[in-house]
């Protein structure tokens, strides 16, 4: 028989429990273990020096306050590149290599201004505004007199809260970079392109200019035009490597034939020819494409795109097709050398109606 107690095992148990004392997280563990989804609580609330310094808030304040005038300096100069730099001026920045100068203007005063106020914007809140946590307890979703109650306290709350009454240097300033801002916009609708004034209503073609024959690029005797022929032409001066020549040659690039001028049907027509041969535009009057299916016998041409169809004989009216007028007509004469020239320019403008036409 022993003469050992069971008790003796006693002191061993209160060294655990004394260990346990000494260590209390051993027993958030243990309480853990019995309960994962206990609430553990919100940890002290520790102040910033904002918070219990009105000099280093006055600080903070000034440091916003410097935030969102660069970001309305930043405005200003993004307005400012699109007057001060040309779309054509090219520069090299290293480590981007050669760039518009422009478009690296604008990104930049474009990023700092929204930098300036998101920076400003994450300042104020971190070391102004109040960032006491508050616990919440959950609520039905539907909304009831007594939430909404609560929700406009808590707005009110965080209003008084975020001291925006009280810092007006902030508020100033934040509305004024606000403010400004929306201004990049309004200047980015230059992109749009030139204003386009009266340039639809004018083309390349002025008086005394001869027709050029747009194949082999000399200038045009009425000769040169057989009757029941079709021929192209552009203007004199208007070369194919000229930096605006496509834009102009959509305007004025012209349609030649020669018809017996007995037959010629509309009398403003034949006071505009020139024995027989009219000039009339190419581009078509529904959506700008190139007319040039002529058929002989008949005078009519036609648009390969939407088959409208116009009678040269009769002032190029339109016969067939969804073309809203007839093709404009260029008034032409001889120069003293024989050659074909412009009277001056289309009385219309060219190409597709525009809601400008009899305005």
């Amino acid at each position: 028989m022993s003469d050992h107690d069971p008790n003796e095992k006693l002191p061993e148990r209160r060294d655990e429990a004394h260990e346990a004392e000494k260590d209390p997280g051993h027993g958030a563990e243990a309480a853990l273990a019995e309960d994962p989804f206990r609430d553990p609580g919100l940890p002290p609330h520790e102040h910033r020096i904002q918070d219990v310094d009105e000099r280093a808030a006055k600080r903070s304040e000034r440091t916003v306050a410097l935030y969102f005038v660069i970001s309305m300096l930043a405005t200003v100069g993004f307005i400012a590149s699109y007057v001060a730099f040309p779309i054509e001026q090219i520069v090299y920045i290293w480590p981007l290599g050669h760039i518009s100068a422009l478009n690296f203007a604008l990104g930049m005063t474009l990023g700092v201004a929204l930098l300036g106020i998101g920076i400003g914007a994450v300042h104020w809140a971190r070391t102004l505004m109040s960032d006491v946590e508050l616990a919440d307890e959950r609520h039905p979703v539907e909304a009831e007199p007594e939430l909404k109650r609560k929700v406009l306290a808590d707005f009110r709350q965080g209003a008084q809260e975020s001291a925006l009454g009280r810092r007006k240097l902030v508020r100033n300033t934040m509305f004024g970079a606000l403010a400004l801002l929306p201004l990049s916009s309004v200047v980015l609708l230059r992109d749009l392109g030139p204003l386009p004034e009266d340039k639809l209503r004018h083309t390349f073609w002025e008086k005394g200019l001869m027709l050029i024959n747009e194949n082999t690029g000399e200038p045009l005797k009425p000769e040169d035009v057989p009757v029941g022929s079709l021929a192209f032409a552009r203007p004199e001066g208007l070369e194919p490597e000229d930096h605006e020549f496509n834009t102009e040659i959509a305007k004025a690039a012209l349609m030649l034939v020669r018809i017996q001028p007995e037959d010629i049907k509309d009398k403003k027509a034949l006071d505009w020819s020139h024995e027989g041969v009219l000039a009339y535009s190419k581009i078509c009057t529904h959506v700008g494409c190139p007319v040039s299916l002529y058929e002989q016998q008949t005078h009519h041409v036609l648009c390969p795109c939407h088959q409208s169809t116009f009678d040269l004989s009769d002032g190029a009216r339109v016969l067939f097709g969804p073309a809203g007028h007839a093709l404009p007509q260029l008034r032409i004469s001889v120069n003293d050398e024989g050659f074909l020239q412009a009277d001056g320019d289309f009385a219309e403008p060219v190409g597709p109606s525009f809601w400008e036409r009899g305005a």
